[in-house]
């Protein structure tokens, strides 16, 4: 096996397009592969032992590179392999920042989802259905951008009826009473080239507790209704204690049936303007 590489936009998905390039400490090609439908490049020609530059392109990502060491192989070729592991593309002008100015999340095009341990042994996926929130884009400091939501928690969905019923109870979110789940936030700090914390306050089953968002900009582009498009992803950890959810059923060995840890994932798109385009 001579290269082997993974390519991965931001938000894992697979670049298929993708064509990696290897050249040698002269700047000589001595490789070209295409990723196949995973992403993945296994070219099995062996490369001289020695030191490689790996180079990747696709169409609509910013081209991406890194450096392979390739130590001596085995009889009977003396060629040795390297493995690049996973390299992450960028949308092209993905390093820049949004343009200033409001933006308007498409629920559409995005998903509020958490993750609960169920029995100990496994997880149990929900989202919410209803949701909106608008984004602002500060123009002369990126650390005064603000983020609000509101989220309709009646819309809970985990795929049973009966499941989400009970969570729509007093028991848990107690939609009756808390028809809407609110964060708002309060700061942004940079926390890596793309990464930001987004620090707020979330309210949730009538309790406000501080909740900061781990935050990946992943790149700005055009859509084909002549908008323009920005793509985030957030996740944090909320304990249910917290927010005074404490309903639980022991099972066997002392193991809670639910976890008392959620895992809240976003994926979110959100389009330039004040207002999402009619369809």
């Amino acid at each position: 096996m001579g290269l082997t590489a993974k390519i991965r936009t931001r938000d894992g998905w697979a670049v298929s397009h993708a064509v990696v390039t290897v050249t040698d400490a002269t700047g000589a090609q001595v490789l070209r592969a295409e990723a196949d439908a995973e992403g993945a490049v296994r070219d099995v020609n062996p490369l001289a032992p020695g030191p490689y530059t790996v180079i990747v392109t696709a169409v609509g990502y910013a081209p991406a590179a890194a450096t392979a060491i390739v130590t001596a192989g085995g009889p009977p070729s003396g060629g040795g392999r390297a493995e690049v592991g996973t390299v992450t593309l960028a949308r092209q002008g993905g390093t820049e920042l949004p343009p200033p100015g409001p933006w308007t999340v498409d629920p559409a095009h995005s998903t509020v989802g958490a993750v609960a341990q169920h029995l100990g042994i496994s997880s149990v996926r929900g989202r919410f259905t209803d949701f909106t929130a608008t984004v602002e884009i500060a123009p002369d400091d990126i650390a005064k951008s603000r983020v609000d939501a509101v989220i309709r928690a009646a819309s809970i969905d985990t795929g049973n009826g009966m499941r989400d019923d009970h969570l729509r109870s007093p028991d848990f979110l107690d939609v009756t009473r808390y028809p809407e789940i609110t964060y708002r936030s309060t700061a942004l700090a940079p926390a890596g080239s793309d990464r930001w914390t987004v620090s707020g306050e979330l309210t949730l089953h009538g309790v406000v507790r501080p909740v900061a968002l781990d935050l990946a900009y992943l790149g700005t582009g055009a859509d084909p209704w002549g908008g323009t498009r920005a793509a985030f992803r957030a996740t944090t950890e909320l304990h249910r204690e917290d927010f005074a959810m404490n309903y639980n059923q022991v099972v066997q060995a002392g193991i809670a049936a639910i976890g008392t840890t959620l895992k809240v994932e976003l994926d979110i798109q959100a389009v330039q303007g004040e207002s999402l385009p009619q369809a």
